[in-house]
């Protein structure tokens, strides 16, 4: 006679108190954990600050409130999971973990992207049922976002959106142990606007011991000056009618606030530009530039694995029509804005000789904001004492000719091509020998240092994952970012 195994409920103690998870496809969840207290009410536009702790158990089993946010515009919202939980406690965590009783395991916190106005940890891409299968405890987060997160505003501290980020990694130092992870072998990772907070945190002081290694996914360091990042608030404000101030905004119904929010920063693109979200220079999180505290030796301790993809602009350009509608006028007058040198514009040009002035641009905006500053930066730190890897996702989906797109990359790093959420944006067919083989270098790296190619030197050896077996390729297309030189923003 065969016996019924019944699963435990596991059950961990954390600083504030016991949380209960559930055993799901042989890993460990919990879902929804406070690291901080709800901000609403007096602390709707404050710092992040402690949860209330709790007498007895909370139920850990599904995800936790997102952030005030609307859903994005069509058509990438077909393109783009969003989901919405409702709630006011949205400084919430996730944790996935091989077994709550290991002691030492290397853990992975997660920062999702967005543009700080999207997004969250409830997205199904960012599952991490695999990373706990492979040894690695994987934690999400959810932080504020919008001009909740974000706003520049006088009776407020700046980057609240990345003060959460970094009171979900003192969360972490404090309390993993408890479900079987090392707090001296933490790495931060995040993807395009994840991936700007995470540059930031790497070069903040505060953050200093937080964690030991940090990938950047499709974004790089960048923050405004106060004044500049201000004019997206005020715009807000004044469609409101109440002066930019928390005071002010406090009092606004959080639904009037999203809509005034959504028309102002509508219609714009992290290629093409229009009122947006971004860090700021605060001069405490972020005392200077963290793209130029890089730069200049800052994090060069911490090891550092980034990349982008080979047609980040697609996700944008192709969906709208740009690659499509784009002339030779439009893209003239583009490159002017942007102060591209001609002789770069005819490097492009002769290497894509079929290429429409919309694909030209898209390529010249894809390197100018992510492929040239991934590699100063990754030069910067070749004489540094801790190892930078680098590289490239070009698997193009067949989706919409979105090829290889913004984003596309996260379901092979999470090894979630079978979610449907992942087959919208990869089609059906995804090949699974490239999300293991990618999967696996990020488990690699997370655990040692070492995703398994060599480290930046002056060879600038790159990781191509795709089409075809991943290879290392050294200075891929150097002739175009040579004619970047003489480019200073």
């Amino acid at each position: 006679m065969s016996e019924t195994r019944v699963e435990i409920p596991p059950l961990v103690a954390t600083a504030h108190g016991t949380v209960r998870g559930a055993v799901e496809r042989g890993v460990t969840v919990f879902r929804g954990i406070p690291y901080a207290a709800p901000p609403v009410g007096a602390r709707r536009f404050r710092a992040p600050e402690p949860p209330e702790p709790w007498v007895g158990v909370r139920d850990a089993l599904t995800f936790g409130p997102t952030a005030p946010k609307r859903g994005y515009a069509p058509p990438l919202d077909r393109l783009l999971p969003d989901p919405e939980v409702a709630g006011d406690g949205c400084l919430n965590l996730n944790v996935w973990t091989p077994d709550a009783g290991a002691h030492g395991l290397p853990v992975l916190v997660w920062v999702h992207g967005g543009s700080l106005l999207h997004g969250s940890s409830a997205v199904p891409l960012y599952d991490g049922t695999a990373f706990a299968r492979d040894g690695v405890v994987l934690v999400s987060v959810n932080y504020r976002l919008g001009v909740e997160g974000f706003g520049v505003l006088p009776d407020a501290p700046a980057n609240r959106g990345l003060l959460d980020q970094l009171a979900a990694l003192e969360w972490v130092r404090d309390n993993i142990a408890a479900f079987g992870g090392d707090p001296e072998r933490v790495t931060v990772a995040g993807e395009s606007a994840g991936a700007v907070g995470v540059g930031a945190l790497l070069a903040a002081p505060r953050s200093a011991g937080l964690f030991r290694r940090a990938v950047l996914q499709s974004g790089t360091p960048t923050a405004l000056p106060p004044e500049a990042g201000r004019r997206t608030t005020e715009l807000i404000a004044r469609r409101l009618g109440v002066p930019a101030t928390a005071a002010a905004l406090a009092a606004v119904d959080p639904e009037l606030l999203l809509e005034a929010q959504t028309r102002v920063t509508g219609g714009g693109s992290p290629l093409t530009g229009g009122n947006s979200f971004q860090l700021v220079v605060d001069g405490t999180l972020l005392p200077r530039d963290p793209a130029r505290a890089l730069l200049e030796g800052a994090g060069h301790g911490v090891g550092l694995l980034m990349g982008a993809n080979t047609e980040e602009y697609r996700l944008w350009f192709v969906p709208s029509g740009v690659t499509r509608r784009l002339g030779r006028l439009g893209l003239r007058l583009a490159l002017r804005r942007l102060g591209v040198p001609r002789a770069t514009l005819r490097t492009y040009r002769g290497n894509r000789p079929r290429a429409t002035p919309g694909e030209l641009l898209g390529a010249l905006a894809t390197d100018l904001l992510l492929r040239v500053p991934l590699n100063r930066l990754a030069d910067s730190r070749a004489a540094g004492r801790a190892a930078t890897h680098v590289y490239e996702f070009g698997w193009p989906s067949p989706v919409h000719g979105l090829g290889a797109c913004h984003g596309l990359e996260i379901a092979f790093v999470f090894d979630t091509l079978d979610r449907p959420e992942a087959v919208a944006l990869t089609g059906p067919g995804a090949p699974r020998e490239l999300a293991d083989a990618m999967h696996r270098a990020w488990v690699r790296f997370v655990a040692s240092g070492d995703p398994g190619w060599p480290s930046w030197d002056a060879t600038r050896p790159v990781m191509a994952f795709g089409p075809g077996a991943p290879s290392v390729v050294r200075a891929p297309r150097q002739d175009e970012l040579d004619g970047w030189d003489p480019y200073r923003g």
